[in-house]
């Protein structure tokens, strides 16, 4: 599984004008699965993010998680995350996980992190969203599951 993450002071998804899932302090999680992908890929990913220390301490220094902070997490499904852009100009996508398997992962990704202690909110999967966020920082971190 790919993830982008960003470090928010508050973000939010709507879908045809409703708020979906909204947070304060906390994380934007932009979750993509692969082809290949399972509930381990997941697993590994929530418990990496819910202990990435990202978070300033009173030193100013990132030393705390979102746990840490009690912080929350917002998690949306983002397939383009899995784009090849190594030939012509427009990206394919055929290494991302096939749409039920996507949406399969992406709500067990979701559940894993909020059993991690992080509390979640989400957006709809393969719905046309908008996301809307303040990044902290900027602190923008991309991870994979098997690097």
């Amino acid at each position: 599984m790919r993830a982008l993450i960003q470090r928010v002071s508050e973000a939010r998804v709507t879908v045809e004008g409703a708020v979906l899932g909204e947070v304060g302090p906390g994380l934007l999680v932009l979750i993509c699965a692969m082809r290949g992908d399972g509930p381990a890929q997941a697993e590994k990913l929530a418990a990496k993010i819910a202990k990435l220390r990202i978070f300033q301490d009173a030193e100013g220094r990132m030393n705390r998680s979102v746990r840490d902070l009690g912080g929350a997490a917002l998690v949306v499904s983002q397939f383009t995350l899995a784009a090849d852009t190594r030939s012509g100009n427009r990206p394919g996508f055929s290494t991302a996980a096939p749409p039920e398997i996507g949406e399969e992962l992406y709500e067990y990704f979701a559940a894993r992190l909020q059993a991690e202690g992080v509390s979640v909110a989400t957006g709809r999967f393969g719905a046309d969203m908008k996301v809307a966020l303040v990044n902290d920082g900027p602190v923008t971190i991309w991870m994979d599951s098997e690097a």
